[in-house]
């Protein structure tokens, strides 16, 4: 099968397109012949090792341990394992393969059954793609870690991102009254979106604005802690699932500290990848509550330049891969 390879942690550069053996799944997993794939912030992380923590955490301390990225998978059952009892060959299914070793950017990949999900038939291999990392993400930060109810107001700083964008939706939801921070080219597709109100952080600091917030979402944490503790309510909660290097380990070591005094809390969180959240939101995405927004498709080949394009930091929702189509569009 056709795959992307790295062999050495570093820029996209060290990526290459090879011919590789073909998985075999385990007694509890599938093998998916991969339709669609797409590009998440992970992929970066783990291609760089960078946090530093990306090599304590089972990736490969001195070289990578899994050389082919990507989470997000969508694409049909081709095998099952022995033990596999919800998913037979031919069902149609996406997940987040991030904690099985990863391996989206190839023709086929593998997984266990407990990370997928059936996807929904009203909706393109390319948009369940866009679903799994980064829509959990959203849905875990907001209802498990900041425990959020209706009418409460929520900002999502980032919005216009993977996650952002799916925030911004969830929070409608949920029933709370959404405020969107996001450039100005942005601005009219968060207000598509749900958004209540939208900031341009190029012109209006929404720290400095006076205005209170129950949730602070912090999608990509621009701001420093104290900052985003001043503008939340006296019971309000900020959780911080992204941004670059230093600013998670900011988040990590200082939150803690700054949740001591009052009542404001300062948390962070991994995405816990699982079938009952994909199922979840599935159901959001058959009804039409929740629709992926998709920046730019490219094929296989341009894994590469997919990922030079979302470090960049302007895209708007998920850039995805067409894992078995090599036209780009």
């Amino acid at each position: 099968m056709k795959a992307i390879v790295y062999h050495k942690y570093g820029s996209p550069d060290v990526l290459r397109l090879e011919e590789r053996v073909r998985p075999t799944p385990r007694a509890d997993e599938i093998l998916v012949k991969v339709q669609a794939a797409s590009v998440n912030a992970f992929d970066w992380h783990v291609l760089k090792a960078d946090p530093f923590l990306v090599r304590l955490s089972g990736f490969g301390l001195f070289k990578p341990k899994y050389q082919i990225l990507g989470a997000d998978i969508a694409g049909r059952v081709e095998s099952v394992g022995a033990k596999v009892t919800k998913f037979k060959p031919g069902d149609e299914v996406f997940g987040d393969t991030s904690i099985r070793g990863i391996g989206g950017f190839a023709e086929y990949a593998c997984t266990s059954e407990k990370l997928l999900a059936l996807k929904p038939a009203g909706i393109t291999f390319e948009e369940a793609a866009a679903v799994p990392m980064a829509a959990l993400t959203a849905l875990q930060g907001l209802r498990d870690k900041a425990r959020i109810k209706p009418g409460q107001k929520v900002l999502i700083n980032g919005a216009s991102g993977g996650v952002g964008t799916f925030a911004v939706q969830l929070a409608k939801v949920f029933g709370a009254e959404t405020t969107a921070v996001c450039s100005t080219g942005k601005l009219v597709m968060a207000r598509s979106l749900g958004a209540d109100h939208v900031i341009d952080y190029t012109k209006t600091d929404f720290t400095e604005s006076g205005q209170r917030y129950d949730i602070i979402y912090a999608v990509n944490g621009f701001q420093p802690l104290w900052r985003y503790r001043r503008a939340l309510t006296d019971n309000g909660i900020y959780v911080m699932s992204g941004g670059d290097g230093a600013q998670m380990f900011q988040a990590i070591a200082l939150a803690p500290l700054l949740s001591i005094s009052g009542g404001k809390r300062m948390r962070t969180f991994v995405e816990h990848p699982n079938g009952d959240d994909l199922n979840f939101m599935a159901e959001l995405l058959e009804t039409g509550k929740v629709k992926p927004v998709i920046d730019k498709r490219y094929s296989l080949a341009e894994v590469p330049q997919a990922i030079g394009y979302l470090i960049e930091g302007h895209a708007r929702g998920k850039v995805i891969i067409n894992v078995n189509r090599e036209n780009r569009t």
